[in-house]
């Protein structure tokens, strides 16, 4: 929102005391709230804030709360499917792959996120002298990990690295790779070791994190099939994202969903060892469209 108007934000952190964490929202109260987080009441002099946008289960009773206490005077927008009292909130931000409907939901492709082609412009500089000159094509490799729906054991890691680096060798490229915090640490090493002689920079989690960057100065973005955030954020790019295969531990019919959707805009296609094709797209921009309703539905646009 604060791209499209000028705003004052304030960031709210909070959690739960460890006591009453997995109690069901209904039954949690403010005075469980872990002494660490934010305070959300208005502070003396203050007013409740004109939109709160809250994400995460942990949030969904204080979106209520904020509501109930600012009568009505605060537009509320809830992230990702609630799964309680979604009609409560005045506009719910779900992803499609998640089939969520109502009057009051607004369906996004993956998930709000940071990323636009001028953010990543202005993240460039402060990493130009280590990216700038590598070999071309420079190949982005975002590397999830475990999850409900997929693993990645050290085995199948081993796999998927030789064809990494089949196709950067197939090119002369070079390799921009990162991983998350769900990342084994068996795969993480394996991938690392098989890799490390290649021009580029493996981000191995210290200084300075490079990710904006490697989204800027890639030719090709590779994002392993478990991640939404990072399919959504290589989205951004209008550059070609190629989906990195996983082992799967149960259906994922909303990956597929997820997935599907990014190949019928032509931002994705499997990935199949060889880079031999470039294509564009629009970068979607599915956080400015869901600010734009936003403000609209708040009667400020």
């Amino acid at each position: 929102v604060q791209r499209l108007t000028p705003a004052d934000i304030t960031v709210k952190r909070i959690r739960w005391r460890k006591a009453f964490d997995k109690l069901p929202s209904a039954l949690k109260a403010g005075w469980m709230l872990d002494p660490s987080s934010d305070p959300v009441e208005p502070g003396p002099g203050e007013t409740w804030p004109d939109l709160w946008i809250a994400t995460g289960r942990a949030t969904l009773p204080l979106s209520i709360r904020v509501k109930e206490r600012s009568d009505g005077r605060t537009f509320v927008v809830q992230t990702q499917d609630p799964r309680w009292r979604n009609d409560a909130y005045d506009l719910v931000v779900a992803p499609a792959h998640d089939q969520l409907t109502g009057p009051n939901v607004l369906s996004i492709t993956g998930s709000p996120h940071r990323v636009t082609p001028a953010r990543l412009a202005e993240s460039a500089p402060a990493f130009a002298d280590r990216l700038e000159k590598l070999p071309e094509p420079r190949v982005a490799v975002l590397i999830g990990g475990r999850s409900r729906a997929y693993d990645l054991p050290e085995a199948y890691a081993a796999i998927l690295v030789e064809r990494i680096r089949d196709a950067i060798d197939g090119h002369c490229g070079s390799l921009m790779m990162t991983f998350s915090r769900r990342t084994p640490e068996a795969a993480k090493a394996t991938m690392i070791a098989r890799l490390s002689d290649l021009p580029g920079w493996i981000w191995d989690g210290t200084g300075p994190n490079p990710y904006f960057a490697f989204l800027h100065y890639a030719d090709h973005v590779l994002v392993t099939i478990d991640s939404a955030n990072m399919a959504a954020e290589a989205a951004s790019t209008g550059k070609p994202v190629h989906i990195l295969p996983m082992t799967p531990r149960r259906k994922a019919d909303k990956f597929d969903r997820l997935h599907a959707d990014l190949e019928a805009r032509g931002v994705s296609r499997p990935f199949d060892r060889w880079l031999d094709e470039d294509w564009t797209y629009e970068p979607l921009d599915e956080t400015g469209r869901a600010a734009r309703v936003v403000l609209e539905r708040m009667g400020r646009a």
